[in-house]
């Protein structure tokens, strides 16, 4: 099996470190909000890539987003927007201070306090890669690894979170994230102390399939999913899916993949939870996961 271009944490962290220390400001994730925070909710996605506009062109034409610089001088990020709505941004990786290829996704997870979170992620033995820094409208963020090596960004925003949708969304947007970990155990219970997550464990599958399965939630809803890494030579890392409505749409969109630029990491396959689902990489590498999911599920059947 063709593997996901899978970043060293070091290296990520220090190339996320150096987007965290330019000093501009980004417009706020959350374009229809109410000013409410949702502690331990992905509020954001980023994309680092070394290949902007073939990354540009493979995800307009597979699933219609769309990408807007911002009018802020020589800024290196671009908005990507999914039906008009913002969904996350882009950093061109040739523009950072390195020469090896780092491109990745990354996910931003809600805090209600960036200074007390950054703290927690330390005493329960994370690391801080980047002490809380302003991006203006945004809000503060800072970049962290977990207990196991796993990046990510934890965010407070300025004025608010996005709010939590209705159960039904469209193809192309986010859906869930997952975080594939070396030790499950002991990533939850760092999720638990760093986050304030609480955790519900699940048998998923059946027979010899059988999978461990842990949802993050906070404020009594699902807001993330946590297993072992599906292989060794995997580090830990989040990874993020975008929904896809039935099984033909994605037959549809992983037949156009290659062509696009991309390549298919994982064909579709049957998820033990029901459905199916795929990974793929864009044009740079970077691996994002597609998944089935039918208007009539909600949030608490995610699963892997």
């Amino acid at each position: 099996m063709t593997t996901v271009r899978w970043i060293a944490a070091g290296l990520a962290a220090a190339l996320l470190a150096s987007c965290a220390a330019i000093q501009f400001s980004l417009p706020g994730v959350a374009q229809d909000g109410d000013g409410r925070h949702l502690p331990g909710k992905v509020v954001w996605h980023d994309l680092l890539t070394d290949t902007p506009e073939q990354t540009r062109a493979f995800y307009g034409e597979l699933l219609g987003w769309e990408f807007e610089e911002l009018p802020l001088g020589n800024t290196n990020y671009t908005l990507i927007r999914h039906r008009g709505r913002a969904i996350g941004g882009m950093v061109d990786q040739n523009r950072l201070p390195t020469t090896a290829d780092v491109s990745q996704w990354v996910v931003v997870i809600s805090v209600a306090d960036v200074e007390r979170a950054v703290a927690a992620v330390a005493a329960a033995g994370g690391a801080v890669i980047t002490a809380p820094t302003s991006l203006g409208e945004r809000g503060d963020i800072a970049v962290v690894a977990d207990n196991q090596g796993a990046v990510m960004a934890l965010l407070q925003t300025r004025d608010g979170d996005p709010p939590d949708p209705g159960e039904a969304t469209t193809t192309g947007d986010f859906l869930w994230d997952e975080l594939w970990s070396a030790n499950p155990a002991a990533a939850r219970d760092f999720y638990r102390a760093a986050v304030g997550y609480t955790t519900q464990e699940r048998q998923l599958g059946s027979g010899g399939q059988q999978l461990d399965y842990h949802i993050l939630s906070t404020g009594g809803r699902p807001r993330a999913g946590l297993r072992e890494r599906p292989r060794v030579d995997i580090p830990p890392t989040w990874v993020s899916y975008l929904r896809v409505a039935d099984a033909g749409q994605l037959d549809d969109i992983l037949s156009r993949v290659e062509a696009l630029g991309g390549r298919v990491l994982v064909p579709a396959t049957d998820r033990p939870a029901g459905g199916r689902v795929a990974l793929i990489a864009g044009p740079s590498g970077a691996g994002i996961a597609l998944q089935t999911w039918s208007d009539s599920q909600t949030l608490a059947e995610a699963g892997p």
